[in-house]
């Protein structure tokens, strides 16, 4: 039997869909061919011999091959097969996917990613040279713009912002369906963005749903999905949002118990200068924001983040410099509502507010092999899938305990996220 390895965790949700048609006319024939699928597992019906997988930032629903092989990290069979405890809801698993009497069936699980790294190849840019805007003063210059997450050489937002910030975060409480506070209500923390994001963010949630310091009332949900960038989801009817209502519906959340979303800006294939892509990103994050404040009428904070290293990238989906210019598209948002932009507003001192408050969650981006200076942050071309531009599983982990570190730590986001003292 011949193997194709296809990782549907670094890969866009067409090319899974192209990729599975191909598959199944392939199988007509007497040549079968296995394909091979990174995923977490949603549940496993033994009874009934069905796989639930989340794959893609889509969940789907496998049939499973009777005589299935059931496999280890170290690729040796487990020995409760189906039912072993191993196989429980969050763990990653490459699963391989061949011909059956009425279609394709899983013909083996394997726990842990296998498949991702098999066509990862050396290429790209272990650095481009350029400095984390983190790491920028007040006097450096990148095309105009000097550094700091907040401008001006500062990673901290400015006093007044600082202290809005606070009063937003102290409204954040427990609310049931219908939006009132309640003690036993829940504090709805979700993601909005595109195949990166859902990538990282989903296993986010699995390692900080184990967290025992994670508060129980905190429900995160992964609406990021793949190919939905800014402009997918800046439409307020795009399917992204119906996707979105799905998920929400599924893990028991209202949309007036979203209090927090965490939003990666990009855009697919970005041309021109940053004065060019940059202020379409701009212009498509303010119309998702908008969106979201109307869909979710608690929403309280946006934190924003922008994309990883790029400069391994293969394609043009998001290469460097456009995943390192991001951050100032995120600065600019930031900085425009600082001064009081109207289409930004987020009280309701003077008229309905129209997005919420906006702050930095963490930075991702570094130099590629150049250690970070405040955390020795790097990106080797394995952290990367073959493409170079989608994370791969060290890639993911990377990302994921980042953001479970600044939940964690941040001086206003832990004092919602994490478990209250008894």
């Amino acid at each position: 039997m011949k193997t194709v390895a296809f990782a549907v965790s670094g890969t866009r949700a067409k090319r899974f869909f192209f990729m599975t048609a191909v598959l199944c006319l392939l199988l007509m024939g007497d040549n079968l061919l296995a394909l091979e699928a990174v995923g977490t597992i949603r549940k496993v019906e033994v009874e009934k011999n069905v796989l639930h997988v989340h794959a893609n930032g889509r969940d789907r629903i496998v049939p499973i091959a009777e005589d299935v092989r059931v496999l280890g990290n170290d690729g040796k069979p487990l020995a409760e097969g189906l039912r072993s405890p191993e196989l429980r809801e969050g763990v990653e698993v490459t699963i391989s996917v061949a011909g059956g009497g009425t279609g394709p069936v899983v013909r083996a699980i394997r726990l842990g990613s296998h498949a991702a790294v098999r066509n990862v190849v050396d290429s790209g840019k272990s650095s481009v040279g350029l400095k984390p805007l983190t790491e920028m003063t007040a006097e450096d210059r990148y095309k105009g713009e000097d550094g700091g997450l907040y401008g001006g050489g500062r990673n901290e937002p400015p006093a007044a912002h600082q202290e809005a910030a606070k009063k937003q975060t102290e409204r954040i409480v427990p609310l049931d369906a219908d939006g009132n506070p309640s003690k036993d209500g829940k504090i709805g923390l979700l993601s909005i963005s595109m195949s990166n994001a859902t990538q990282e963010y989903s296993l986010f949630k699995q390692i900080a749903d184990r967290d025992p310091q994670k508060s129980p009332l905190v429900v995160i949900v992964d609406c990021a999905q793949g190919g939905q960038a800014m402009a997918e989801w800046a439409d307020p009817t795009a399917r992204a949002w119906a996707e979105a209502d799905r998920r929400l519906e599924q893990a028991k959340v209202s949309p007036k118990q979203i209090q927090v979303v965490w939003v990666k800006l990009a855009n697919k294939a970005p041309r021109g200068d940053l004065a060019e892509h940059g202020r379409k990103l701009q212009k498509d994050t303010v119309a998702v924001l908008h969106n979201a404040k109307a869909r979710f009428p608690n929403l309280r904070i946006a934190y924003l983040g922008s994309r990883i290293y790029g400069g391994y990238a293969s394609n043009p989906l998001n290469p460097e410099p456009y995943a390192y210019e991001g951050a100032f598209v995120v600065r600019w948002l930031i900085q425009d509502q600082i001064q009081g932009d109207p289409d930004l507003r987020y009280d309701d001192a003077n008229g309905t507010g129209k997005a919420p408050l906006l702050l930095w969650g963490p930075y991702f981006w570094a130099d590629g092999t150049t250690p970070r200076k405040s955390d020795r942050l790097i990106w080797e071309r394995t952290d990367l899938a073959g493409d170079g531009t989608h994370p791969s599983q060290s890639g993911r982990q990377k990302v994921a305990e980042m953001l479970l570190k600044f939940f964690k730590e941040d001086a206003l986001a832990r004092t919602w996220f994490l478990k209250k003292s008894d």
